[in-house]
């Protein structure tokens, strides 16, 4: 690394010096289910590698794709048997070294419903990028069939057993593969015996399971890679640990599951409030490759430690180095995408072709942040807003909490304590300044609130398993939820913010989508229960992961519409999916004021940016507890670089504005956030480039230098672009952070 930065100029910042602070932790484990706890994990863990024999057949191209039945090897052999229902497998390619692999069962056998496909992801215009496969060839006695993907790459089906694999041309190298283990599982929806329990029961809640079992797995080899990244949202490393395997200590998945997880710790393999199933590999000696699964459903993925497999007996046709993973779900279907790369751009900009590139963000909210929970009433704001002012240092936008509304009815204001919100608006318009309020997804159940009276007499909340609006229990008590994965709903809540509707608001006010997992306080691990029912017989079980990616669609469309277009939203959210970069930023939720949430943030934020997310940041002196001083000046110090710049607390801290610390600490906060606005050319410009490609603001060290081992693990340093090196301090009374700059940028 010395050698390839040898032309960068070395800018120190002085921090000051300070104590460290150890929070207490109210994060209660046992809350949440493990795999153990989670009959689809617990089954799909247990299985061997080589179980999988199915069989490919009757492989031929149908209208530009790769089809092939699969059915199990004995079934094949003897199709007459009952239990000899076939799946479906297509396979189609697309420019830039696109590879799409769906596996599902056959409409035509007429299952007992249709397995859910995750709508409105996958952009309309990517079907404009297929290329029509013409020609199938055969290999090795025609047992593998090829198709032509690129000039440098082909897509290889083994027929017996099953096997997808990409492949360079020369050399016949492998890229990346499914089902090389043996590990593929499909359930396939069955018909109830009697006497069979269906049931599943964690914490006194019940879940009715009315389908049964329906669980898909799999195995997904990357050859040639060093590491493994993605996957989020985790409070981990950069680099993916193993899970599994000799040698590692007993760990749980990769779990993807939208959850509402206050005080996190970090270090754990834990799912978050987001979930993207794409996991990125890289290496020296090949280069990067990536994979995507576009299914919503609970998800555990186990990164698989060197010599697993060591006792299977499998001999696996390829003697290249790998890293194995294995993906588990608990319902959908395949509807798989490879990425090729080679390159850590290529494959980024390959993903956001599929999933959209990120939106487009107006100047000011790539601007400082002031966030609290909450500003007590407009006398509050107004004092907090001339304070920066006298004391010289710049911010944006000004945010306010849940106690800003009418006895937490979104879309209202508490008239006693801010009685004049649109003059307040102005106020701060006419400094250049804007104001965000909050807006959940759970709408208070009260026949006066006018939200909750018209979503009621449409019919738009989400049933609970008996048909009816499913009601839950949040900030306001009783509660309902908008059924937002039907597109007429989000079309009527997107049309809820026009200044007609949400009275009091102005065209300077921006919106902050939180608590949208759906969190669900007496819900089963905080959140809505698996048997609700979405439009269509859908249940929350296969569409939970997305509940707050369509939120947020909506809300952005809504402040879209408001502007007729001409206005560019600006939404915070804080559950995220595949494709939420489209509709605005994310943060890394509720954490906590200490050294070690300093640090994970710059693993998680890195993270959330392979996997298309830019706009992304977190909570600047961390939500809960009260930092210390040389705590809270480190974190300005490093937050001013983050992509997104906002300071945000509980209401239980201490009051925490920058200039409450001393003239020293006021003085380093403000060089801190003067940095960044000297700098926003340099991140508008970035964000301009992520909009175009795809590639990040913040950038792990191994994309701008990705033959460079020693950049491949490491996440205490990051790249703003690729002319910003920046390494943070994240341990107390250390003397400074760095920042490294190209020569030939101007700052």
């Amino acid at each position: 690394m010395e050698t390839q930065i040898g032309n960068l100029s070395l800018l120190f910042l002085l921090l000051l010096l300070g104590s460290n602070l150890s929070s207490v932790l109210s994060w209660k484990k046992e809350e949440f289910r493990t795999c153990n706890q989670t009959p689809f994990c617990k089954q799909a863990r247990h299985r061997s590698p080589g179980s999988c024999a199915l069989v490919a057949h009757d492989v031929t191209i149908v209208n530009g794709e790769l089809t092939a039945k699969l059915l199990p090897k004995e079934n094949h052999e003897n199709p007459d048997q009952d239990q000899s229902k076939p799946l479906i497998l297509s396979l189609s390619v697309y420019q830039d070294g696109i590879v799409r692999l769906k596996i599902d069962e056959d409409p035509k056998l007429e299952p007992r419903k249709k397995r859910f496909e995750v709508p409105d992801v996958i952009l309309p215009e990517l079907d404009d990028k297929k290329l029509w496969l013409q020609k199938l060839s055969t290999e090795e006695d025609s047992s593998l069939s090829v198709v032509y993907l690129s000039d440098g790459y082909e897509v290889v089906l083994r027929h017996d057993p099953f096997e997808v694999y990409v492949r360079e041309k020369e050399g016949k190298r492998r890229v990346i593969s499914i089902n090389s283990h043996g590990l593929f599982d499909f359930e396939q929806l069955k018909v109830k015996k009697e006497g069979e329990e269906w049931e599943e029961r964690f914490k006194g809640h019940t879940d009715t399971r009315p389908y049964g079992s329906q669980s898909i797995s799999f195995d997904v080899s990357f050859y040639d890679a060093d590491f493994v990244y993605g996957i989020p949202e985790h409070a981990t490393s950069l680099a993916l640990k193993p899970t599994r395997g000799p040698g590692i200590e007993e760990s749980e998945p990769y779990r993807l599951f939208n959850l509402d997880v206050f005080e996190y710790v970090h270090e754990s393999p834990f799912g978050l409030y987001g979930s993207i199933p794409f996991m990125i590999s890289h290496g020296k000696s090949r280069g990067t490759s990536g994979f995507f699964w576009l299914n919503s459903a609970e998800m555990q993925i186990d990164v698989l430690g060197s010599g697993w497999d060591a006792e299977s007996g499998i001999s696996l046709p390829s003697s290249q180095g790998r890293i194995d993973t294995f993906w588990m779900s608990e319902a959908g279907i395949v509807d798989t995408f490879f990425f090729v790369g080679p390159g850590p751009k290529d494959v980024v900009r390959q993903y956001t072709s599929v999933t959209g590139r990120p939106s487009m963000p107006q100047l000011f909210a790539t601007a400082y942040h002031q966030c609290r929970w909450n500003y007590r009433d407009e006398e509050d704001v107004e004092n907090v807003d001339s304070k920066f002012d006298e004391h010289d240092i710049p911010y944006d936008v000004l945010w306010l909490d849940i106690e800003h509304t009418d006895g937490k009815r979104y879309l209202t204001w508490d008239t006693t304590l801010f009685p004049h919100p649109e003059e307040m608006q102005k106020k701060l318009a006419a400094k250049g300044r804007h104001m965000v309020t909050i807006v959940d997804p759970h709408i208070k159940r009260d026949d006066s609130y006018f939200l909750h009276k018209e979503a009621s007499q449409k019919g738009y909340y989400v049933k609970d398993a008996t048909g009816n609006d499913y009601d839950g229990w949040c900030w306001p008590g009783s509660s309902s939820y908008l059924d937002v994965v039907n597109p007429e709903i989000r079309s009527w809540w997107a049309e809820r913010f026009s200044t007609e509707v949400y009275v009091g608001s102005t065209p300077s006010l921006y919106i902050w989508n939180d608590m949208n997992e759906p969190s669900v306080f007496n819900g089963p691990e905080v959140t809505m229960p698996r048997d609700a029912l979405h439009q269509g017989g859908v249940e929350h079980r296969e569409v939970h992961n997305a509940y707050g990616y369509y939120f947020h669609m909506a809300t952005s469309d809504g402040l879209v519409k408001r502007g007729d277009g001409s206005d560019r939203p600006f939404v915070l959210s804080r559950a995220f999916f595949a494709g939420s970069q489209r509709y605005g930023a994310v943060w890394t939720g509720d954490n906590t004021a200490d050294w070690d949430h300093l640090r994970v943030s710059v693993p998680m934020i890195l993270t959330l940016g392979l996997t298309g997310l830019s706009f992304s940041g977190a909570d600047v002196g961390g939500f809960f507890g009260n930092p210390e001083p040389e705590l809270l000046v480190r974190w300005y110090q490093i937050g001013a670089y983050y992509p997104f710049f906002r300071a945000h607390a509980h209401h239980d801290t201490k009051r925490r504005e920058p200039w409450l610390f001393g003239e020293r600490r006021t003085e380093l906060i403000r060089e801190a956030v003067q940095m960044r606005y000297m700098l926003l050319p340099y991140f508008y410009t970035l964000f301009r480039e992520a909009n175009t490609s795809g590639i990040p603001v913040a950038r792990p060290l191994w994309m701008e230098f990705p033959s460079d081992e020693a950049t491949f693990s490491n996440d205490e340093a990051f790249m703003v672009g690729n002319s910003l090196l920046v390494q943070g301090i994240y341990t107390e009374s250390k003397a400074y952070i760095c920042l490294f700059a190209w020569e030939r940028i101007l700052v």
